[in-house]
């Protein structure tokens, strides 16, 4: 039986990424299992957790990002690599993360040219077609998107006064939700709780009578088409962008029209602009710059939403992607053969792109392979 791969854990470098690949309790489970884990030093102190907690944990703290991925098989990380990250790349390494190619065609193209094993968080699917390793991001995602929104409706943000949940004899606000998955349940569910008004649009009619069922509060639920999206934004607080193709880019929902017909003061948080954003006139933002305004109304359109609330979001990662990682770092790519939702999480490997809606979305062939390969 071959040895475990090493899985390396690199401190992030995206701006303003607070957030850790792995818990000190999930390296304890990995070791527990033979598992060599590197972690470089700081990864772990943006979420609050000690260089000190990894080594007590069974990890190997290393001062270096490089000696990081040089001495991994598995590189498991938040993001996807930024360009300083790219030299690392190689050809027998499997890198495990959010990748979002669809929106980062750069970083699609250094996976490509270094050969290297791609498996994506975000397009992991299990066999009844969830996402398990994008759920508690996009959970926590929505959930945000109502504070952040919240936030920017408020007069000293440059919004037009508003107070979500309205006051005795005084209308609440009004929250649109464009799309019901995971992020847009989860943000309506919030909107509601906070006793906002709220429009929940989606073209799944089977998930619009299933969220119907259980909904709280004060949430609509509206079939989605150009008519229902203009009608439901013109007199709209806040809107909300959760629209997801898994893989492939987010379509454009709100044009530029309909976003210039919007209340001076009102806000849009566009949580798809990780896969490109479905508000054309959305762009990607940082936490340390969130917002900008065009025509009036504010962009919010971070595209590691989660990053601010590093440790909870570190936490639910690693709950939900350590069976997989400890899966990879025991069987490398043999591990697909017993979970196949792994199988289309892998995008590229040796040089071609292997998932079909990230292929089309990059505007490249597929290159389909075999588990056992």
């Amino acid at each position: 039986m071959a040895a475990p791969l090493v899985v390396g854990v690199p401190t992030e470098v995206k701006e303003d990424e607070g957030r850790v690949a792995i818990t000190p309790d999930g390296v304890r489970e990995l070791a527990g299992r033979g598992v060599r884990v590197l972690v470089q030093a700081g990864a772990g102190r943006g979420a609050a957790f000690a260089d000190d907690e990894y080594a007590a944990a069974g990890a190997e703290v290393l001062p270096e990002a490089a000696e990081v991925w040089a001495g991994a098989g598995v590189v498991c990380k938040v993001k996807e690599p930024q360009p300083e990250e790219l030299p690392l790349l190689r050809d027998d390494l499997i890198l495990f993360t959010y990748l979002h190619l669809a929106a980062y065609p750069s970083v699609a193209d250094a996976l490509l040219a270094a050969g290297t094993t791609g498996i994506a968080y975000e397009t992991v699917t299990a066999p009844d077609g969830s996402l398990p390793l994008l759920a508690p991001m996009s959970e926590i995602a929505g959930r945000m998107a109502v504070q952040v929104g919240a936030h920017l409706l408020e007069s000293p943000a440059g919004g037009r006064g508003v107070l979500l949940g309205g006051a005795p004899g005084v209308r609440p606000a009004h929250v649109v939700v464009l799309g019901a998955g995971n992020v847009g349940w989860n943000a309506a569910r919030v909107a509601a709780g906070m006793e906002a008004q709220v429009d929940l649009l989606d073209l799944d009619l089977a998930r619009l009578r299933d969220l119907d069922r259980h909904q709280v509060g004060r949430i609509t639920t509206l079939a989605s088409n150009r008519g229902a999206v203009e009608r439901a934004l013109a007199d709209a607080d806040l809107v909300i962008g959760a629209v997801l193709v898994p893989g492939g880019r987010a379509p454009v929902v709100v044009d530029e029209e309909l976003v210039a017909s919007m209340p001076a003061g009102s806000a849009i948080v566009d949580i798809a602009i990780d896969q490109g954003g479905c508000i054309a006139t959305s762009r990607e933002t940082t936490h340390r710059e969130p917002t900008f305004v065009r025509h009036d109304v504010i962009h919010y359109a971070v595209g590691n939403m989660p990053g601010a609330v590093p440790r909870t979001s570190t936490y639910a990662l690693t709950n939900a992607t350590l069976p997989y990682l400890a899966a990879l770092a025991t069987d490398g790519l043999g591990a697909c053969g017993r979970l196949p939702a792994l199988v289309p999480g892998v995008n590229t490997r040796a040089g071609g792109v292997t998932n079909p809606a990230v292929a089309a979305a990059l505007g490249r062939p597929v290159e389909p392979w075999a588990a056992s390969s």
